[in-house]
């Protein structure tokens, strides 16, 4: 592979350490890196989900993002919040113009609230190599916030990241450069350790005999366009470290996807109080595509049951033949998934996803559904409107039922407390 023709930037990719974790600890005068805290949806529900756990909770007590609060020890060292989705959200922001004093904002990309991508070439000359400027980012975020974080360094988005997740979380400061390909990222095994790579795509992956990355870089190119099309692509190219979008564009392109997972606030019994909640995500995920002016032709639906039910669930997907971004239209799939694979136990959790996305100027008009342009118009239209004048301005009368949970959501930020 010649790397001569390729970007050669300096891209930093910060990630703030547990953020939600660490702002708490903050906020309570603890040292989020030696606390014990766990940062859980609601503390009056056992099952609540952990939404961020300290360094020191993830080390000694193995409680980690995802894990129920009934798992936490009874340990007089461990403080349990509620999470404060607000204060979350200013102190990103203080942070993202602590950024803003190194490189302009447009050459920042906030990936995500407690990850950015910076590009300093510009600013080299101002405050030194990209080490240096990482360690002072580090160092004043430090010192007034009082918050750790990890940063990698490469010479584009992808390695920055993989520099990131593989190196830097382990030292706080880690840079990759091409030549650091083979030794460092080529041995990354199982694949789904290599960011961009789910289970799915793995379990491909492995039974086409690819295991580890190296393994991925060194097969054929043609065959893996053959079997996941220009996503076969994306990765050979990544399992060489080869990354040409540009800032603020997603790494994975192939992989983009539009859905909504809700842990239901009780056991849900009725198919009709189901529906109801089933067609509340099917109108967030579709809100979700059409912000982005995209469709998709492929609808999944998820449903957990209760642990009352010992658990268990499904997960079934359906492609159609024209994309589409209308509420109804994916609601119409998951009634009928629901219809064909539901076993009349009480169910608590719900997934709605599109994907196989195209552009929206791609849905496809026939003459036997004459009232589909309407259909999508109503659709941007009642987005606009609940843009101005909040989610709750305009709502479906199921939403008022006892199944209903927007009016609730509505109250929330970012799905939790404020």
């Amino acid at each position: 592979m010649d790397y001569n023709t390729m970007p050669h930037n300096h891209i930093l990719c910060v990630d703030m350490k547990s953020f939600y974790a660490s702002c708490s600890a903050v906020m309570l005068g603890l040292d989020p890196l030696t606390c014990h805290l766990a940062v859980v949806g609601n503390k009056e529900r056992t099952g609540s989900v952990v939404l961020a756990a300290s360094p020191m909770m993830k080390k000694e007590f193995g409680i980690k993002t995802g894990a129920r609060m009934f798992e936490i020890p009874n340990d007089p060292r461990i403080q349990i919040v509620e999470p404060q989705m607000a204060m979350y959200l200013r102190m990103s922001t203080e942070i993202s113009r602590l950024f803003n004093r190194y490189v302009p904002k447009e050459a920042i990309h906030t990936y995500s609230v407690d990850e950015s991508f910076l590009k300093v070439d510009g600013t080299l000359p101002l405050w030194g190599s990209a080490q240096q400027i990482a360690a002072n980012i580090k160092d004043e975020i430090e010192r007034e916030f009082q918050l750790p974080c990890a940063i990698g360094i490469g010479p584009n988005m992808l390695l920055s990241k993989l520099c990131l997740d593989l190196e830097a979380k382990k030292h706080g400061i880690a840079e990759w450069t091409y030549e650091d390909v083979p030794a460092k990222l080529w041995p990354v095994s199982p694949l789904r350790e290599m960011w961009g790579i789910g289970r799915r795509v793995e379990k491909t992956l492995n039974g086409m005999g690819i295991f580890s990355v190296g393994d991925l870089a060194n097969y054929p190119l043609e065959l893996l366009e053959k079997k996941f099309g220009i996503m076969g692509n994306q990765l050979y190219h990544h399992a060489w470290g080869i990354d040409l979008s540009e800032m603020g564009a997603p790494i994975m392109e192939g992989q983009i996807s539009f859905g909504k997972s809700q842990i239901l606030l009780r056991d849900y019994k009725e198919e009709e109080e189901i529906k109801h909640v089933m067609l509340e995500i099917c109108e967030e995920v579709a809100r979700r595509a059409r912000s982005s002016r995209k469709a998709g032709r492929t609808i999944t639906l998820g449903v957990g049951y209760s642990k009352d039910e010992f658990g268990g669930g499904f997960m079934r997907s359906r492609s159609i033949e024209a994309p589409t971004n209308i509420t109804m239209e994916l609601y119409k799939v998951c009634l009928d998934l629901f219809h064909e694979h539901y076993q009349g136990k009480t169910v608590r959790k719900l997934s709605v996803s599109l994907s196989n996305i195209t552009e929206d100027e791609c849905m496809q008009l026939t003459l036997f559904e004459p009232s589909k342009p309407a259909q999508r118009e109503l659709g941007y239209t009642v987005d606009r409107i609940r843009g101005r004048f909040g989610s709750k301005s305009l709502l479906r009368a199921i939403s008022y039922t006892a199944a209903g949970t927007a009016v609730y959501r509505s109250k929330l930020v970012g799905g939790h407390k404020a």
